[in-house]
Parts: structure tokens; C-alpha cells; sequence
């Protein structure tokens, strides 16, 4: 493996840690005069919390991402400051630390135990407020649809609101798209790990073929067709966004999220999830690649390089669809669609902010989501807005207390009015006098990749 993937794969990781650092809870105290609890539930889960001397009387109950499974109250350590100056109690739950890192069968349920314990220990909130974060954002999602009488609202960040179905048959398709087309060895090892190892050294081989197709214009095509599959920003980190018909340098800003070692992120992942569901939770048998890429917004970017490289686009995605077949496990996916789907609808406020260029969750996650909730008729409950920034849940502070202040503004007076729109959030992010905000006017796009059944 070349120097530059290894590189990246240290970026990546400090990704990842974004959504998994435990909060500098003394640190908080000292400042907030704070009140530290901690304990244990009857799974072995543990719980943390923190109350401010000056307590307002509501409680943010924190549900933390993939990558730890340790008791985190705040999406940071200087959120965490900021919010208990502001008088905020925080608590949070580690999840059953006895299964997968895809905790979504103990999640939900003990972030309930957590506010039980909380009530137990440090007094009846006035008001319960569920934040989300990352594979958090999809707790935070059952717990608005699940919560009606334990929470009054909801807040995510960055969520993988599209669930766990979604997001692993999408990865399927970038995966298969790059072992097809340019590691052909592995097209049929992409599912059902033995182990996380297995996995690492898949993502490695991935990694390696991809750093290697970016030498050529034809290479560089086909990673651009993986890239819509994945729905893979075109923004990178310390880069200009590029131009819409710019299609050789979005490309070039795929390929660096790749280099930088998204693999070694996403397809051990995969296992993880296996581990929770009990078998393969995706499939591709059945699936039209031609149409699977007309759906998707990076069509005319993957034709246009296909044409200047001189590819054959249509013999590419004959080649993946006669191709494609790998099956679920039936049992694995209803496990998966039981423990990790949200969106069926909404029993509380519920306002979530995502950056418009997110590696790991894609920001077309929210279109998803959105859909399923006006399906279940729960529209007037949700709010979504954007912040124009790389990276995953790539936040300031006061992005992340406007946005709360902006759901406790429908909360007390029954109506969102202009309170979550970009606008009205830009502003009250700089009335706080923090670290600056980007909140902006955004649509998603379609997520890539969801399917109509299981085959």
C-alpha cells in the first residue's frame, strides 16, 4: 500500500473520534460548578450525566456514534462546556457493551434507562430533550418516534437517519463497483466477514486498486461511477467546492476522501453490523446498475468522464448488473430493519442539521428520511437544515446551540415559524459569540441505492 493511503487512513480515524471522544467532564465542572453521576444499568451498560449548579430544568439526553462504546453527554468537550454554562443537564448511556459496535438492539433502550436513572438521582427534568449523533442521529430518530411522554423533542446531528438497510446496500454498491471494475479477485468477498480483520484487509485491497485506477483517465472514470453508487461528496478537506460541470476536478476530490482512507472505515463497519444482525444484511442480485446510475446525481459527471477516457459506459454497467449476485440473509435483514430503521414516524419536534459534504453519512440520507416521515404524515414535525462544511458532523458550537435553541423556540410556542430555517439559524449563531457558523440553503439529492425489496 502506498505512503498516502496510510495517511489518510489517520484522517479517517480522527473522523471517527469526532463522533467517539468522551467529553472533559472535570473540565466542565470546574467552570459550571457541575454535578458528575455516573452508574450502571441491569444490561452493563453504563450511564453518565452531568447537572450545573444553576440547572434550567431541561435535560439533553445524548446518544453518541458508532466506533465506542463508552457513556458520552455532549457531541464535544466544547459543547459540553458551552451548554452546562448555559445551564443544560447532560446525560448519556454507553450501550450494552457486551455485543457489536452497531449497539442499535440496546440503544434506544437504554438511553431510556439513562433518563429513568437521571430522575432516580439528580431530580425530575422539566423538559427532555433526545440529541443524536452520527449512528446516534438513528437513536435519536426512534426516540422522536418512540418517545411521546418521555422526550418533548428531538435534535440530530449528522444522523444516519436512512438506517442501517440503506447504508449498507449503498456501501455494497460502491464496493462491488470497485472490486468489479478494478479488483475483480474480491467481487465476491465483499459480505460475511469472518472477523474485522478479514475486513480491514479487504478494505486495503479496495484502497489499493483505487489508488492505483487514479494513475489513468479510464481508472478515473470508473472511480467516479463507485463515487455515485457511494453518494460520495465531491468537496474535500482544504479544497475549493468545484464547479457543477467540473467534472475532472469533482473527481479528483472523490478520489482524496478515498485516499484518505474511507475503506478502512466503512467495510469493517460492515462487519459490525453483520455482528449485530446475526448474517448479511445487503444484496445486490436483481439490481439494474444502468438505472441504479440514471437515478443518481452524478450521471452526467460519471458519462462525461466515461466519454473522455474513451470507455464503453454501458458494457461497464452490463458487466455489474449480469454480475451481481450476492444475497442477504432474510433473518439478518428483518433483524437489521427491526433494531436500525427510523422515519416511520414522528411523535415529537424533531430538527436535524447535517454539512452538506459528509463522508460517512451522506447528507442525501436526510432526503430519505424526509420521505418516509411525510409518508407516515408526520411532515409538520420535522425540520432538516444545512451547514456548508466538509467532513462528518463537522459542527462549531454554535451551530449545534442555535440549533437547539431553534427546537425549544417550536417547543414553547407550538410552531417552528422561521426559527429553523438558515437564515434565522445563521443569526442566532452569531449572537452567541462562539466559533461562527455556515448554515445555508440546501436540497438534497436522492440517496443512491436504496432498495424496493428484499431478493
Amino acid at each position: 500500500m502506498s505512503v498516502r493511503p496510510l495517511r489518510g487512513l489517520a484522517l479517517a480515524c480522527a473522523a471517527l473520534v469526532l463522533t467517539v471522544t468522551a467529553p472533559a467532564a472535570t473540565a466542565s465542572a470546574a467552570t459550571t460548578g457541575a454535578v458528575q453521576h455516573t452508574g450502571t444499568l441491569s444490561d452493563g451498560a453504563t450511564w453518565t450525566a452531568d447537572r450545573p449548579a444553576d440547572w434550567n430544568g431541561t435535560l439533553l439526553l445524548f446518544a453518541h456514534g458508532f466506533g465506542s462504546l463508552q457513556a458520552q453527554d455532549a457531541p464535544s468537550p466544547a459543547a459540553q462546556q458551552e451548554l452546562l454554562a448555559e445551564g443544560y443537564a447532560l446525560a448519556g448511556s454507553s450501550y450494552d457493551p457486551a455485543g457489536s459496535l452497531w449497539a442499535l438492539d440496546s440503544a434506544e433502550r437504554d438511553q431510556f434507562a439513562t433518563l429513568d436513572a437521571f430522575r432516580r438521582e439528580l431530580g425530575r427534568p422539566h423538559r427532555v430533550i433526545s440529541v443524536g449523533l452520527s449512528m446516534g442521529g438513528l437513536i435519536n430518530a426512534q426516540i422522536a418516534r418512540d418517545g411521546a411522554g418521555r422526550v418533548d423533542g428531538a435534535l440530530g446531528l449528522c444522523g444516519l437517519v436512512a438506517g442501517g438497510v440503506d447504508l449498507d446496500n449503498y456501501q455494497l454498491d460502491a464496493e462491488y463497483t470497485i472490486a468489479s471494475l478494478l479488483d475483480p479477485d474480491d467481487a465476491d468477498r465483499l459480505v460475511g466477514f469472518s472477523g474485522p480483520d478479514q475486513a480491514t484487509a479487504l478494505a486495503g485491497r479496495l484502497t489499493a486498486a483505487v489508488t492505483e485506477a487514479q494513475t489513468t483517465a479510464q481508472g478515473r472514470a470508473r472511480i467516479a461511477l463507485a463515487a455515485a453508487y457511494l453518494n460520495l461528496s465531491d468537496w474535500a478537506p482544504g479544497q475549493k467546492q468545484p464547479a457543477a460541470h467540473d467534472y475532472a476536478g469533482q473527481e479528483a476530490q472523490q478520489y482524496d476522501w478515498l485516499a484518505q482512507g474511507l475503506l478502512y472505515f466503512l467495510v469493517p463497519a460492515r462487519y459490525s453490523v453483520e455482528q449485530s444482525a446475526g448474517g448479511n444484511t445487503s444484496w445486490n442480485r436483481g439490481v439494474d446498475y444502468t438505472a441504479l446510475l440514471d437515478r443518481s446525481a452524478r450521471a452526467a459527471q460519471v458519462k462525461s468522464l466515461y466519454r473522455a477516457a474513451g470507455l464503453d459506459l454501458h458494457a461497464d454497467l452490463d458487466r455489474l448488473t449480469k454480475g451481481a449476485r450476492t444475497t442477504a440473509d432474510p433473518a439478518a435483514v428483518r433483524n437489521l430493519e427491526h433494531s436500525s430503521t427510523a422515519g416511520q414516524g414522528l411523535a415529537v419536534p424533531l430538527l436535524d442539521i447535517h454539512t452538506t459534504s459528509d463522508q460517512l453519512v451522506p447528507v442525501e440520507q436526510e432526503n430519505a428520511f424526509a420521505a418516509r416521515v411525510r409518508a407516515a404524515g408526520d411532515s409538520s414535525l420535522l425540520r432538516q437544515a444545512y451547514t456548508a462544511r466538509q467532513g462528518h458532523c463537522n459542527f462549531t458550537t454554535a451551530e449545534v446551540v442555535a440549533a437547539l435553541h431553534a427546537l425549544e423556540h417550536r417547543l414553547d410556542s407550538g410552531r417552528w415559524g422561521d426559527a429553523a430555517t438558515p437564515e434565522r439559524l445563521q443569526y442566532q449563531a452569531g449572537t452567541l459569540g462562539l466559533d461562527g457558523a455556515a448554515f445555508t440553503r440546501f436540497r438534497p439529492d436522492t440517496l443512491s441505492g436504496v432498495r424496493r425489496s428484499l431478493r
